[in-house]
């Protein structure tokens, strides 16, 4: 497979589709739910943003979700599912790689239960909208295997990097 945008690394295999998409996500406090007779998919329990020098960007979500695991006072033993956004294929495989700290048998179980239905080089890449889609799909799939928490990660602008822990 050929490379794309004069990278010598970068192909239509391991990088997303361009895809459209619209995501919507309704945030409001516990009390307005109640008060709307609406019930909440997910509680969000803390977001974090940082940014790293641009040669980082592989690492960024992966750092990320470290920090927030640390502000919190949990570990991924705490977390049930991940989500973290493919801007390109090894961006999921480095951060496990990452969060395992070099232990094969610790990187196998982040691999299981991160992007478990597929990333954005399988689903696309909804420019604008890939932070709230890795949300709710983390939220959703959170809500279908009777809840728990969940972090879902992404990089952007270089090597920016969010994540977003929550709770169904």
């Amino acid at each position: 497979m050929g490379t794309v945008y004069g990278s010598p690394t970068i192909t239509a295999g391991n990088a997303p589709p361009l895809s459209a998409g619209a995501s919507a996500i309704l945030f409001m406090t516990r009390s307005e739910a109640e008060k709307r007779n609406l019930k909440p998919l997910a509680q969000i329990i803390d977001v974090i943003a940082q940014a790293r020098a641009a040669r980082e960007i592989a690492v960024v979500p992966g750092q990320s979700i470290a920090k927030i695991l640390e502000r919190n006072d949990m570990t991924l033993d705490d977390i049930k599912l991940i989500e973290i956004n493919e801007a390109f294929a090894a961006m999921p495989l480095v951060s496990t790689k990452i969060l395992a700290k070099n232990d094969e048998k610790k990187w196998k179980e982040l691999q299981e239960k991160t992007n478990v239905n597929g990333g954005a080089v399988a689903i696309g890449h909804p420019v604008g909208a890939s932070a709230n889609r890795i949300t709710m799909t983390l939220a959703r799939e959170l809500a279908r295997r009777g809840g728990g928490y969940g972090i879902a990660a992404i990089c952007g602008g270089l090597a920016q990097g969010e994540a977003i822990l929550i709770k169904v």
